[in-house]
């Protein structure tokens, strides 16, 4: 298993290691019912992954190559981690294959760093790069993409937001590359998880592009946003988390439109779809949006399990239902 102690990189690449996954295929949203559609999602499947290698998991951001099979994943832990899904013949998730991580080098050279140093909650990807949130020590890296295993960050983006305003724990959560042809023009945002302006809205910033500057998005309380992704249309959907000992996790994800983030603006969205224990969620952390063949909007969830035994590496599938 890889080392979780600092070295620097002399000459050498830190390995890509092989992870054998094991996948339970989830058929039902909803405990106890067969009910699929939720919200405005319609639940098309999901699976629950294990592996007897322990580093998988603590998985924050995904990525879905334009294949729509193969992915990329940051995870808080400074690795990377790629795969690809697989399917059955109704075309629901049914495994991964080809799972490998890969620590992250940083700035300096280093691999295997500890989680203060490394705590990445973030992925986009654009053309030719990899960009990488950060919380902790905020900011956005960029990564050669391909080569971003064998790379230490070759740019980092002017977040815009004071560094001081970003809580340490509870920082840059989200970044996301909106569509050329949308109002943001692929511009890139990042939006904090828990760090407020002084009207107790979350701090948020397009970082390039015509509409280049910070904005805010209001919160709803009791959810911290997890991660983000755009939809065709430019449309941005936040994936938002809440947890209480009372009522354990909860997530739901919120539509903000495109033609309302600007500088300066509070932005708000509909809340497409609310669970809680009563459906097959966990500690939700990361969205992506991948266009089916036949036309769909597909949402795909991935969960944080914390290396908890407690929690479960899960990912589901929606079909947006428009």
């Amino acid at each position: 298993m890889l080392s979780v102690s600092s070295q620097t990189l002399a000459g050498t690449l830190p390995p890509k290691e092989s992870l054998p996954v094991q996948s339970r295929q989830i058929d039902t949203f909803k405990f106890g019912s067969g009910v699929t559609r939720v919200g405005k999602l319609e639940f098309i499947g999901g699976i629950e992954m294990s592996s007897s290698n322990a580093l998988l998991g603590a998985i924050s951001s995904i990525r879905f190559r334009p294949d729509g099979k193969h992915f990329l994943a940051v995870m808080d832990t400074g690795h990377w981690l790629e795969g690809e899904i697989l399917r059955d013949d109704k075309g629901r998730l049914s495994g991964v294959s080809g799972v490998a991580a890969t620590s992250m080098i940083d700035a300096n050279g280093n691999a295997e760093q500890v989680k203060a140093l490394m705590d990445c909650e973030g992925l986009a990807l654009r053309a030719g790069e990899a960009l990488v949130s950060c919380e902790r020590r905020s900011r956005v890296d960029v990564y050669p993409d391909p080569g971003f295993a064998q790379s230490r960050p070759i740019a980092s983006l002017p977040i815009l937001i004071p560094a001081g305003e970003l809580r340490g724990n509870r920082g840059l959560e989200t970044v996301a590359v909106s569509p050329k042809g949308s109002p943001l023009a692929g511009g890139v945002v990042t939006v904090a998880e828990l760090s407020f302006d002084q009207a107790g809205h979350l701090y948020a910033a397009v970082l390039n592009g015509p509409r280049k500057g910070i904005f805010a998005v209001v919160q709803k309380e009791p959810f911290a946003v997890t991660d983000g992704a755009f939809l065709p249309n430019g449309d941005l959907l936040l994936l938002e988390r809440r947890f209480s000992f009372a009522e354990g996790v909860g997530m739901q994800i919120r539509r903000i439109s495109g033609d309302t983030i600007k500088p300066g603006a509070v932005v708000d969205g509909e809340v497409l779809i609310q669970a809680d224990m009563g459906f097959q969620i966990d500690n939700m952390e990361g969205i992506d949006v991948v266009n089916a063949a036949n036309g769909d909007v597909r949402i795909l969830l991935v969960s944080d399990d914390n290396h908890s035994i407690l929690q479960r590496n899960l990912m589901l599938e929606f079909r947006l239902a428009e």
